[in-house]
C-alpha cells in the first residue's frame, strides 16, 4: 500500500490515466504536480516554488525549462518562414521521386533524416515543423499509416543519441559518465550505507566509484539500440503496415504557399536556404568554440537564421509578425507543455519520493539479480514519464544505482547500460516529452493525428519494450 501512495507513482498514474481520457495535457500535468505535492506534505508555497520559482542555486522547474521553450519559438519561426517560401514542398517533391509509391521506405527514409537530427546536424525536432507538414499530402498518396511515421520520428529522435557519440550523443554520453563518476556525495554515502547495512556496503565501496568515460558508453548502449531498431520494424513491417486512408484537409496553421513560389528556385528559396543553413552552422560553431552542447545555442542560431530571412527577402518584412505569430502558433503549445512539463519535474524532485521509491524496489528485489535490474528498470520508468527527459532522470537515477550495482558486483559497462536503459525507458511514449511532442506537431498540422494514441502509445509500446529486454540482457552479461 505505501508504494501506491508514493507521491511519484501515484501522480505518474494519474497524469496517465487522464491522458489516456484525452483530458486536456497542460492542465492534467498542473493537477498532477499538485496532487504529488499535497502527497508529499509539501505546502501549496513549496510546491509553487518547486514548479516556477526556486532559487538561483535550485531553479523552479519551470525556469529550467525556459531556454527550451524559446528555442521551440524561434525554430517555430524558422520553420514558418522557411515553409512560406515553399523550399520544404520543394524538398517533399524530391523525397517523392526517391521513395515512388513504397510507403514502407518512405517511413524508413523518414527514420534515418530524424537521426541526422541528433548527430550530424543537433537541431533535435526544430526539422519537423519544416519538413513533415509539406510531407503529409505524400504520405496520404501512399496510405502511410501515421502511427508508423511517429514510431520513426521518435525512433531518430532517440536512438542516435543512445549509441553515437557525436551531437546530443556526445552530450548524452557524458552525462552519464559524469552521473558514475562524480554524483555521490559524502551525505548521500553516509545516509545510503546507513539505509542498506544488510547489503554489506561500506563507504569505501561506494567512494571508490566505478571511473569510466564518456567514450566507453557506446558499448553499453549498443544492445538497447538494437531493441529500438527491432521496435522500428515491428512498427513498420507489422504492426502498422496495412494502408490506412487520410483525408487531404488544410494544413492548420502553415502558411499558403505564393505560387510564383512553386516554380523554379527563386531568390526567396536562396534566402530561406542560406537562413536554414546559417542557424545550424551557429549550432555548430558554438559547441567547437565553446565546448557547450548545441542545444544551448539554438534561440541564438533561429534568430540569426531569421534575420537572415528578413535581410534576404525569404520573410517578407511586411509579414514579418505574421510569421512571428505563426511560428508560435506551430511550436508555443509544445513550447507551453515542456514549461509546465519541467515544473512538474521540478515538483517530483522537491517530493524526495524518488529515493523512497529507489528504495522501495531494491529492497524488494533483495539479493536477486535479475530482480534488481527489473526493479531498477521500472523505477527509471516511472521517473523518466514523471520528469519527461531522459537527460535529467541520469543523474538522479545513478545516485542509488551506482553504489546499489557496485555492491551487488555489477560490472562499470554492466552499471553503464542499465542507467542508459532505465534512464531512456518511459522518454518515449511520455506525454509530455519533446521526443513525442515534435513528431505530434507535424503529423497533425492536418488535424489527423492524436498524440496519446498515434504518438505516445505506439512508441511507448514499440521502444520501451525492447529497450528494457535488451537493456536487462546488457546488464545481466556485460
Amino acid at each position: 500500500m505505501d508504494i501506491i501512495l508514493n507521491p511519484v507513482v501515484a501522480s505518474v498514474t494519474v497524469l496517465t490515466v487522464l491522458c489516456l481520457l484525452k483530458f486536456n495535457i497542460i492542465i492534467a500535468i498542473i493537477l498532477c504536480a499538485v496532487m504529488a505535492g499535497l502527497m508529499a506534505d509539501m505546502s501549496m508555497n513549496q510546491i509553487m516554488l518547486s514548479f516556477i520559482g526556486g532559487t538561483p542555486a535550485f531553479p523552479g522547474g519551470m525556469a529550467t525549462k525556459n531556454q527550451v521553450a524559446l528555442s521551440y519559438m524561434l525554430l517555430g519561426t524558422l520553420a514558418y518562414g522557411i515553409s512560406s517560401t515553399g523550399l520544404a514542398a520543394k524538398f517533399a517533391d524530391i523525397l517523392e521521386q526517391a521513395v515512388g509509391t513504397n510507403g514502407k521506405r518512405f517511413v524508413l527514409v523518414l527514420a534515418v533524416v530524424a537521426c541526422f537530427s541528433q548527430n550530424l546536424i543537433p537541431i533535435h525536432i526544430a526539422f519537423i515543423p519544416i519538413l513533415i507538414p509539406p510531407l503529409l499530402s505524400l504520405m496520404n498518396k501512399l496510405k502511410v499509416d501515421r502511427r508508423s511515421a511517429a514510431c520513426a520520428l521518435v525512433f531518430g529522435l532517440k536512438a542516435p543519441y543512445m549509441l553515437i557519440p557525436v551531437g546530443f550523443g556526445l552530450m548524452f554520453h557524458g552525462i552519464v559518465a559524469d552521473a558514475m563518476n562524480n554524483n555521490v556525495t559524502e551525505e548521500m554515502i553516509a545516509n545510503y550505507v546507513a539505509a542498506n547495512a544488510n547489503h554489506g556496503l561500506t563507504e569505501e565501496m561506494i567512494t571508490n566509484n566505478m571511473v569510466v568515460d564518456a567514450s566507453q558508453m557506446w558499448w553499453p548502449a549498443l544492445l538497447p539500440t538494437i531493441g529500438m531498431v527491432i521496435g522500428l520494424f515491428i512498427a513498420v513491417f507489422w504492426s502498422y503496415s496495412k494502408e490506412r486512408h487520410y483525408d487531404d484537409k488544410p494544413l492548420i496553421g502553415v502558411p499558403i504557399i505564393d505560387e510564383k513560389d512553386k516554380e523554379g528556385f527563386t531568390i526567396r528559396h536562396w534566402g530561406a536556404l542560406i537562413g536554414a543553413l546559417t542557424a545550424f552552422a551557429t549550432q555548430i560553431g558554438f559547441t567547437l568554440y565553446t565546448g557547450r552542447p548545441a542545444a544551448w545555442s539554438l534561440p541564438l542560431g533561429a534568430a540569426i537564421g531569421i534575420v537572415i530571412m528578413v535581410i534576404t527577402g525569404a520573410i517578407k518584412y511586411k509579414e514579418f509578425d505574421n510569421t512571428v505569430k505563426g511560428g508560435i502558433g506551430l511550436m508555443g503549445f509544445i513550447a507551453f507543455i515542456m514549461l509546465v512539463a519541467g515544473g512538474y519535474g521540478g515538483v517530483m524532485r522537491a517530493t524526495g519520493a524518488v529515493d523512497t521509491l529507489v528504495a522501495w524496489a531494491l529492497d524488494l528485489a533483495g539479493d536477486n539479480r535479475l530482480a534488481a535490474i527489473v526493479a531498477m528498470q521500472l523505477v527509471g520508468l516511472l521517473i523518466t514519464m514523471g520528469i519527461g527527459t531522459s537527460f535529467g532522470t541520469v543523474p538522479i537515477i545513478a545516485i542509488i544505482f551506482v553504489p546499489f550495482c557496485l555492491a551487488m558486483g555489477f560490472s562499470p559497462m554492466a552499471t553503464a547500460a542499465l542507467i542508459i536503459s532505465a534512464g531512456v525507458t518511459g522518454d518515449a511514449g511520455t506525454p509530455a516529452s519533446d521526443s513525442t511532442l515534435g513528431p505530434t506537431a507535424g503529423l497533425n498540422a492536418d488535424g489527423q493525428h492524436d498524440h496519446i494514441y498515434d504518438t505516445c502509445v505506439p512508441s511507448f509500446i514499440h521502444f520501451n519494450f525492447p529497450i528494457m529486454i535488451f537493456g536487462t540482457i546488457a546488464a545481466m552479461f556485460l
